[in-house]
């Protein structure tokens, strides 16, 4: 063949490569797997629509939920046929409104669960990640701990602790914060092990990184979805707990709007005016029904090769 036949011939002759799509914008691909996360959508649209009744609760309220009116004592729903819009979920056995103290009982509720899962959630993570990391008579130690706290009933301490203590709204939650680091010690420890024996942990020990520096940049940021998982399973074991002791008589204390509170004031009702206890139970229902299917959510979303 000429010489220059072969100059002029192109260097490859093979296919062309196919065409390159472009990536879908990060954002874009976020949302469409939220989309399709319905868990998620459905107990998080839940969950805010709760949340935005307690936090807006002062001016969504129709009436003082503190207020007495003895005339208008266990009034019915408006869908009763003596119903009236006045009182549109009814009053209670001291004319209190009860949609009111519904809305306001969010808040107690929330709160309590917010508040445990953060304070319970500082004592495991601490705990499980310090065992998960150093090993040896530090793990030994905490498993222990773990071991020690799951042989001892929740319920039954936290009953025999606010009664001697005295029931109130912090006292529950101290006790409950105190009672509820079990889980998260236990996961942390696990989720801990896995993530220092990946390289880029023993990259930064290489480089001579310190140990705090390793756990708060390394190891901590890959455990959080986890943490957020177990945080929202906590909230609601919380909120269960609190309407528990409440219903017990030694949780919230009257006249604060608990729901496990307003159940067990309606209880000797419960034949004659039934909407006083299935009212604030399909609340509370609904509330951790929400809790639930948002953090069944979360660890889909977060954790996704699990799912496999």
């Amino acid at each position: 063949m000429d010489v220059r036949t072969l100059a002029s011939t192109p260097a490859t002759q093979g296919p062309a490569a196919p065409a390159v799509s472009p990536a879908a914008p990060p954002r874009r691909s976020a949302w469409s797997a939220l989309r399709r996360n319905k868990a998620l959508m459905v107990g998080g649209g839940l969950l805010l629509f709760i949340v935005l009744v307690a936090l807006f609760a002062p001016w969504l309220a129709p009436h003082d939920p503190y207020f007495q009116d003895l005339a208008y004592r266990t009034a019915p729903p408006v869908w009763y046929e003596k119903g009236t819009w006045l009182h549109p979920l009814g009053t209670d056995q001291l004319g209190r409104d009860y949609l009111s103290r519904l809305m306001y009982g969010a808040r107690i509720s929330l709160l309590i669960g917010v508040s445990v899962a953060l304070l319970s959630g500082l004592i495991g993570t601490a705990m499980g990640m310090a065992a998960g990391y150093f090993g040896g008579r530090v793990d030994l130690v905490v498993s222990f701990l773990v071991t020690t706290r799951l042989s001892l009933p929740v319920i039954l301490v936290a009953l025999a602790t606010v009664a001697l203590v005295g029931g109130s709204l912090w006292v529950v939650i101290l006790v409950l914060g105190l009672l509820k680091w079990d889980r998260f010690a236990v996961v942390m420890r696990s989720a801990t092990q896995q993530v220092r024996s990946l390289e880029y942990v023993a990259a930064a020990q290489a480089a001579g990184a310190s140990t705090w520096r390793i756990i708060r940049g390394e190891v901590l940021p890959n455990v959080v979805p986890h943490l957020i998982v177990i945080a929202t399973l906590e909230a609601a074991s919380a909120i269960l707990l609190e309407a528990s002791l409440s219903f017990l008589g030694l949780g919230v204390q009257p006249p604060l709007p608990s729901w496990g509170l307003m159940i067990s004031e309606a209880k000797a009702y419960m034949f004659f005016s039934f909407w006083l206890i299935a009212i604030p139970g399909t609340a509370l229902a609904l509330l951790i029904f929400a809790i639930n299917l948002a953090g069944d959510g979360l660890h889909q979303l977060l954790t996704p090769q699990e799912r496999s």
